[in-house]
């Protein structure tokens, strides 16, 4: 799955929109390397965001086939 689209679907952005302009800027990186919106998530990936001041980190430990409404845990924040 893209990282944009896993971002929404996981909820740790709400637009899919927001979450490629953040990826376009640098704001992304994932294993300590800054990614494209299209990077294809992997299982144990570590996700960095910049949010302003803050960074917010979290290991991705499942990708969903489907996205529906009920919202699967796929992220640990670490």
């Amino acid at each position: 799955m893209r990282l944009d689209k896993f971002l929404k679907v996981s909820r740790v952005i709400k637009r899919r929109t927001v979450a490629n302009e953040a990826a376009d800027s640098g704001r992304v990186k994932v294993n300590g390397k800054e990614v494209k919106p299209s990077y294809e998530v992997k299982i144990g990936d570590k996700v960095e965001i910049e949010f302003g001041d803050k960074v917010s980190k979290f290991e991705i430990i499942a990708i969903p086939e489907k996205v529906g409404k009920n919202p699967v845990e796929m992220i640990k924040i670490l």
